[in-house]
């Protein structure tokens, strides 16, 4: 009796992941036709398959297509798979719901030493850029944990989340400061606001593999997450050697949270919100929230930045700025939940 109830909870919980997976694929699929035909210029479906199938270089809309718009949706659709999935593995591997790059110095961290190199580099080509991105990760990151961890010697969501204010509003603070002094204030601007806008050819093919490798080792490592969000007591006792995993994590986070932000700037809450949403539709197993996060993360910040070009058109409206909407009253919620669960 109780195998069968068993089975029948796993069914469910396949049938839900199944169908939302599909749904999240029409919701993609619907997104990137949606993307490429809208803009400051309509174009109709039959031109985005003949820009495809029956190239011509003469004809304006299937430039537009191939070299303006094809850029921004595939950087949209990565970027927010990457993020999406940084803050599934955050959350998973701290077991802090609050966990997410934005919030916990991984943006920040990016975002400075992207500053440093508008102003003392400026002649850095993009694939080096992304090394430095990586390397501003895991300094954001390691601020905020070792701020977290020395001020009582235990680390409680409602702290990270604190140090990881304070060390984000430190960073953006020196940023802002550097780009005043340096006349740096549009390139500032540009990346605190986020956006894939200005996404081209050259940065997209960098990016991809990075984020694909991240990809992989967060879907690697997501049935041993799903061990790790037990305790890591628990999980030892599984068998599993949970050093190796945090740091393949960490990874696989800083390579995913570093190639993003490096395309888009400042765009916070999708790593928070997006695997709630999963988490709450199918329950804690990582393999679902880590492929779905992938699937519903790109969606996300795809349809955003739609909204970002058609809703004050012809303006850009800032994709940061759309999701934050959302995501700064979600952030408020999950914090005082988490309070009254503490005391």
């Amino acid at each position: 009796m109780e195998e069968h109830f068993e089975n029948k909870i796993a069914f469910s919980r396949t049938l839900r992941g199944s169908t939302l997976m599909i749904v999240s694929l029409l919701m993609l699929i619907g997104g990137c036709f949606v993307s490429l035909s809208s803009g400051s210029t309509s174009i109709l479906h039959n031109e985005i398959w003949n820009s495809f199938f029956h190239f011509n270089s003469e004809n304006n809309e299937h430039l537009i297509i191939q070299d303006l718009r094809l850029p921004r949706t595939l950087a949209a659709m990565f970027v927010g798979a990457g993020f999406a999935v940084a803050g599934a593995i955050m959350q998973g591997v701290t077991q802090n719901p609050l966990a997410d790059p934005g919030l916990l110095g991984v943006n920040a961290g990016a975002q400075f030493m992207l500053i440093i190199i508008f102003a003392f580099a400026p002649a850095m080509t993009f694939p080096y850029i992304i090394y430095f991105c990586f390397l501003g990760a895991g300094l954001g990151a390691a601020l905020v944990y070792g701020i977290a961890y020395l001020s009582s010697g235990v680390m409680t969501p409602v702290k990270l989340a604190l140090a990881g204010a304070v060390v984000s509003a430190v960073l953006v603070g020196v940023s802002q400061g550097l780009s005043i002094l340096l006349e740096l204030n549009y390139d500032l601007a540009f990346w605190s606001a986020g956006g894939v806008s200005g996404a081209e050819w050259t940065q997209v093919k960098v990016i991809i593999p990075w984020i694909l490798i991240g990809l992989l080792m967060a879907i690697l490592l997501s049935s041993k997450i799903t061990l790790l969000n037990l305790g890591d007591e628990m999980a030892v006792g599984l068998g599993q050697r949970t050093l190796l995993i945090k740091i393949g994590a960490a990874v696989s986070v800083f390579l995913l949270a570093g190639s993003a932000v490096s395309t888009v700037g400042g765009v916070s809450f999708v790593g928070l919100l997006v695997p709630h949403i999963v988490r709450f539709l199918i329950g804690t197993d990582y393999r679902w929230i880590i492929s779905l996060s992938i699937l519903i993360g790109a969606a996300t910040v795809l349809w955003a930045d739609i909204l970002a070009k058609t809703i004050n058109a012809p303006y850009e409206t800032p994709i940061g700025s759309i999701v934050s909407l959302i995501g700064v009253p979600f952030f408020i919620y999950l914090a005082r939940k988490q309070r009254r669960e503490l005391y």
